[in-house]
């Protein structure tokens, strides 16, 4: 009976050890997956982001493969740097960072509650762009970033606007968080086409958009609101009342409906 106390002490030592041992090996072929894993992560992010930009564009077909998707992006798209305190395009280092940008009062400017129609607390001083070319590489159309607060979520969305700088001609929401079946219909395809042909300023340049409840009918102006989904309605209204006016892109659309565009740049 003397020698057992020992013996048992010694059992839960190298449980002990066993477990410390297991633990750290565990994390160490965690942290070497992460890492290893991470440049693919980068590449399917991208590819994703290209994707959506196609999409909206009306450049994606059915079942395009990757390399696909990057060869028809790389041909027809061209990202630039808008500056939103000077409404000018700036050189695209490609390396903007939306989230590090909002994190520095350097780079971004928090929104009083009257500027803040989105409910999304700070606005980058500069949003990345996308030129859409014809295959004679004449500018035909621009993709905008633009993103507020649905019901559950902050939406964010790419919507293509004619060189007009009135017309949409799409959009796509990429990441939202709403209702499936109420506010998750801003993904419905069906929803989606509304947008094509829609103005969205009047001819004196006021911000027009609206989601109507009920139906929009044959509006020029009007898109249906999300049935059941009243406040991812709003949500949407009030993402393109800010983005479309002058804390957003109204004064770079304003540039664009006086010609800024309209020489194939």
């Amino acid at each position: 009976m003397a020698n057992d106390k020992p013996k048992n002490n010694d059992s839960i030592g190298r449980t002990f050890l066993v477990v410390f041992v297991l633990c750290l090996v565990c994390s160490i072929v965690v942290a070497g997956s992460a890492v290893g894993l991470k440049a693919q992560q980068q590449e399917q992010k991208l590819l994703d982001k290209q994707r959506n930009i196609l999409d909206v564009a009306g450049l994606l077909k059915p079942a395009m493969t990757a390399s696909e998707i990057t060869a028809v992006y790389n041909s027809r798209i061209q990202p630039e740097l808008l500056n939103l305190k000077t409404a000018t395009v700036e050189k695209n280092a490609g390396n903007f960072d939306l989230n590090n940008a909002l994190r520095s009062d350097e780079s971004s400017m928090a929104l009083s509650p009257e500027q803040d129609l989105a409910k999304i607390r700070r606005r980058a001083d500069m949003a990345e762009i996308y030129l859409v070319k014809d295959e004679q590489g004449k500018t035909t159309q621009l993709v905008l970033p633009v993103y507020g607060s649905g019901l559950w979520s902050m939406m964010y969305a790419f919507v293509s606007i004619d060189v007009d700088g009135v017309t949409s001609r799409g959009i796509t929401y990429y990441s939202q968080g709403e209702t499936p079946g109420l506010g998750g219909e801003v993904e419905n395809p069906a929803w989606r086409h509304q947008w094509i042909g829609k103005k969205l300023y009047t001819p004196e340049g006021v911000p027009a958009l609206k989601v109507v409840r009920g139906g929009a009918g044959n509006n020029p102006y009007g898109v249906d609101g999300l049935s059941g989904a009243t406040l991812t309605s709003n949500g949407v209204q009030h993402m393109f009342d800010f983005w479309l006016g002058d804390h957003g892109f109204g004064p770079f659309l304003k540039k664009v409906r006086e010609g800024a565009l309209k020489d194939g740049r």
